[in-house]
């Protein structure tokens, strides 16, 4: 004869295990749907290089380039997303009503080594939940609906070159800037070809890139930049960009919905993206761009 209890917690066991399969084969289906779609919508430029020889640069397509179905599926994602970040406790708290933070030019060096001693330990206490929550972000093939900057516009592109100028970071054959306008922390992470992902816990990765420029854990700027580079050589493969608001610091004007401009640099072709992001928010893919090797002409 069973015993009941067994028999239950056969069951309970069966039906864990077939939820389980069910939900791997539903995010797998959706992934392959996502692939299917940004080979559909994707754009192909070819980049002459240096040396004469050419490469491909295969821009990945924003959310509002695809049907509205997929439109549809995106913002479900989007809402996991926003879900997983709570659920793995990622957001720094909110300073207290009524207390306020002191003015950029009264802070001292020891005060924002402190800050960065805090981060320090906040990435020691977190870093598997915010590298699983990276992990979920990395698997979107689609861009998070940014506006892409009209070529002409010549404000953004010259905003940036000051503030990296000002900030001494480098420039290089492939280079993804970020600036925003206020004295919140965003952080840059670019998810290489190598499978690393370069952020400020992670400044430097073994296929070249380097997060050289890493501003605002304190707050020192109204006018930060954050600046990835490979300088001389960049491997082939999938870059992504995902931009997080890391925390919100409590100053005159500074909001939790934060405005942010982007520049991605791939062999002297540059393309620029604004986009907003709230406090409290999943981090974004904001876009994603492959290089790859141009087949030779056969004219």
């Amino acid at each position: 004869m069973v015993e009941p209890v067994t028999t239950l917690t056969s069951l309970g066991v069966g039906g864990m295990g077939a939820y389980l399969i069910g939900r791997y084969w539903q995010q797998r289906n959706a992934r392959l749907r996502a692939l299917a779609l940004a080979a559909k919508y994707s754009t192909t430029t070819r980049i002459g290089l240096h040396e004469g020889s050419m490469r491909l640069l295969v821009n990945l397509p924003q959310v509002g380039e695809v049907p509205s179905s997929e439109r549809t599926a995106w913002q479900e994602r989007e809402e996991r997303r926003n879900r997983n970040i709570m659920e793995l406790d990622l957001i720094q708290p909110l300073a207290e009503d009524g207390e306020a933070e002191e003015d950029a030019e009264d802070l001292h060096e020891d005060e924002r080594l402190m800050e960065l001693e805090a981060r320090s330990t906040w990435i020691e206490n977190n870093e598997p939940p915010m590298n699983t929550h990276a992990a979920l972000v990395a698997e979107e093939q689609l861009g998070s609906g940014v506006v892409v900057a009209e070529p002409e516009s010549e404000s953004v592109e010259v905003n940036i070159d000051e503030r990296l100028e000002r900030e001494g970071g480098a420039s290089g054959v492939v280079q993804v800037s970020l600036a925003w306008d206020d004295y919140n922390d965003l952080d840059l992470h670019v998810f290489c070809p190598s499978g690393e992902r370069i952020y400020f816990n992670n400044k430097t990765s073994d296929c070249g890139g380097e997060l050289d420029v890493d501003m605002n854990v304190r707050p020192v700027s109204n006018t930060p930049v954050e600046n990835v580079v490979w300088k001389e050589q960049a491997p082939l493969g999938a870059y992504k960009i995902g931009v997080h608001f890391y925390k919100h610091h409590k100053k005159r004007r500074t909001k939790r919905l934060c405005t942010y401009r982007l520049r991605v640099v791939t062999h002297g072709r540059s393309k620029e993206y604004i986009g907003k992001i709230r406090y409290g928010q999943a981090m974004q893919m904001v876009t994603s761009f492959s290089l790859e090797e141009a087949p030779h002409s056969t004219a």
